[in-house]
């Protein structure tokens, strides 16, 4: 038989004999770094809470050592970075506006708040800098007026926090700045502002009026914060020395950069040199009026130049000195009837010495000159241009060359024979092209020189494949323009024909059937493009 034990009196619980449930050790804090300790929260329901953490007291000596962010050493790398550089901003320029940034924000104790990953680099802002100071200055020397302000290219081209920089001083700018990439950081993480502003309002350092300096700069909370279309803040003290600097500074911050001086006049120049012949030496500089020789005084050097290759015929000097002379027209801009005989003398002297180099150089100049509506003798260098064209095979230039022609051009002489040389050379009658060869107008003759060794190549391998087994010499020598027989014989033993040459009693016989390989691949070879230096 139990008896049961009487129920407690009202109001009264009863008496635990229970062991408590916490582990049979005491518990120890667990160092996690050298800077804090970790508090472990306590398993007992009735201890008391921990004493909050006291801020940490700094010495003079703690004070001066800083402990750069990673996001600060990672700016200052990515600011000497070869692909960050810019040419218009010097390494000084760009190494005082860094140690400017990191200054700043280690005053106002943004340091470790500002984020630097989207801060324009130091080099963005001292192009910022010159160019809101230049649209100062434009502003200052244009006057106003009620239109639309323009913005330039550069200036819209900037992000916005650079941008925002413009018509301020150095500290303000760095103060916008860091104020736009501060509060665009602190907008992505809103979901945190809460707990940031109650541990800065229960922080002793936190002054009660609203916060420490950085924070009235940087604008934590989104009430506080200036709009714009609300008044501006009052400036900060530091905002105050600055201006206090500058005003000290005479005309405050002074950018080492210097304008480029203004690039010499583009117009033409009037030389006023008196010398007949002048070395011709390439332009490396500004020409100077004292070495350029005017136009009334040009003249007088070309007649020089025509008596002097009459008597001398030295082509190197007279080549040297018609360059000098195209040289002072070209720098004084002169482009008249003068400058077309210029030209053109040039371009026959070099012709009848073989130079297509300066040739070509000519006939260029003069082909612009001509279609400025400038006198000349179009017609003569329009028949030399076509057969130029014919010696270097170029068939889409002398399409192009024919097709320019008007039909009274078509008609004249010059150029009705270069274009019958096209015609019997496209059909194959080398016994049309060599009696056009026998005469040409003006000075055409020089050029088909140029080419006639190839036709005559070309006509001998047809010559080979129609007249078997032999053909007379003499024949050769008329269809083929020869002067005489022993320069027709020369031009097959040129070609190791020398064994293709039977001489009989009263002619000499050419043993055409034993020479069609020989002279086939002879006018193949000659037939290759012709590639020249300076061609038109």
């Amino acid at each position: 038989m139990s008896w049961a034990a009487p129920p407690p009196p009202p109001g009264v619980q009863p008496a635990s004999y229970a062991y408590p449930a916490g582990p049979a050790y005491t518990p120890v804090t667990v160092r996690q770094s050298f800077g804090q300790t970790y508090q472990p929260q306590s398993q007992y329901p009735y201890a008391a809470p921990a004493n909050p953490p006291q801020p940490p007291t700094t010495t003079p000596e703690q004070q001066q050592k800083i402990d750069w962010p990673d996001a600060v050493r990672q700016y200052v790398q990515r600011s000497f970075e070869d692909a960050n550089k810019d040419p218009s901003v010097t390494r000084a320029e760009m190494e005082a506006k860094l140690k400017e940034v990191i200054r700043y924000t280690q005053e106002i104790g943004t340091m470790y708040t500002t984020d630097w990953h989207n801060l324009p680099l130091p080099q963005q802002m001292v192009r910022a800098e010159r160019q809101q100071k230049l649209m100062a200055s434009m502003a200052a020397s244009t006057p106003q007026q009620p239109s639309r302000p323009t913005i330039s290219a550069e200036t819209r081209a900037l992000p916005a926090s650079l941008s925002s920089m413009s018509f301020k001083s150095p500290e303000q700018s760095i103060a916008t700045t860091f104020c736009t990439t501060t509060n665009s950081k602190k907008r992505k993480s809103s979901d945190l502002s809460s707990t940031e502003q109650t541990n800065a309002a229960a922080a002793p350092w936190r002054s009660a009026k609203g916060g420490s300096l950085g924070d009235r700069i940087t604008h934590p909370s989104n009430d506080k914060r200036p709009t714009m279309d609300g008044p501006l803040p009052a400036k900060s003290k530091f905002q105050k020395n600055a201006e206090k600097r500058q005003r000290r500074g005479d005309g405050g911050y002074q950018s080492s950069y210097r304008s480029p001086s203004p690039p010499p006049p583009s117009g033409p120049i009037v030389g006023y040199c008196t010398n007949w012949e002048k070395p011709y030496f390439r332009l490396t500089s500004a020409p100077k009026p004292s070495e350029v020789r005017p136009e009334h005084v040009l003249h007088k050097t070309l007649d020089h130049l025509k008596t002097k290759w009459r008597k001398e015929s030295n082509y190197n000097y007279i080549c040297e000195q018609f360059k000098s002379l195209r040289q002072d027209l070209t720098v004084q801009r002169i482009r008249n009837e003068f400058t077309v005989s210029v030209y053109e003398i040039h371009a026959r002297i070099a012709l009848e010495k073989g130079d297509l180099g300066e040739y070509n150089q000519c006939q260029t100049q003069l082909r612009a000159l001509y279609a400025s509506g400038i006198k000349g003798n179009s017609i003569e260098f329009k028949a030399y241009r076509i057969l130029y064209f014919i010696y270097t095979a170029n068939r889409t230039a002398l399409n192009d060359a024919i097709a320019d022609l008007t039909t009274a051009e078509k008609d004249e002489r010059p150029i009705k024979h270069a274009l019958n040389v096209r015609s019997s050379l496209a059909l194959g009658n080398y016994h049309k092209f060599f009696q056009l060869y026998l005469d040409v107008p003006n000075m055409g003759a020089y050029l088909m020189d140029m080419f006639v060794r190839r036709e005559r190549l070309a006509a001998l391998a047809n010559m080979c494949k129609s007249f078997k087994p032999d053909l007379k010499l003499r024949y050769i020598t008329e269809e083929l323009a020869f002067e005489s027989d022993a320069e027709a014989a020369q031009f097959i033993i040129d070609y190791n024909g020398q064994n293709l040459l039977d001489e009989r009693e009263e002619h000499i016989i050419f043993l055409a059937g034993k020479a069609g390989q020989l002279f086939e691949a002879a006018r193949t070879e000659a037939s290759r493009r012709v590639d020249l230096k300076g061609q038109i």
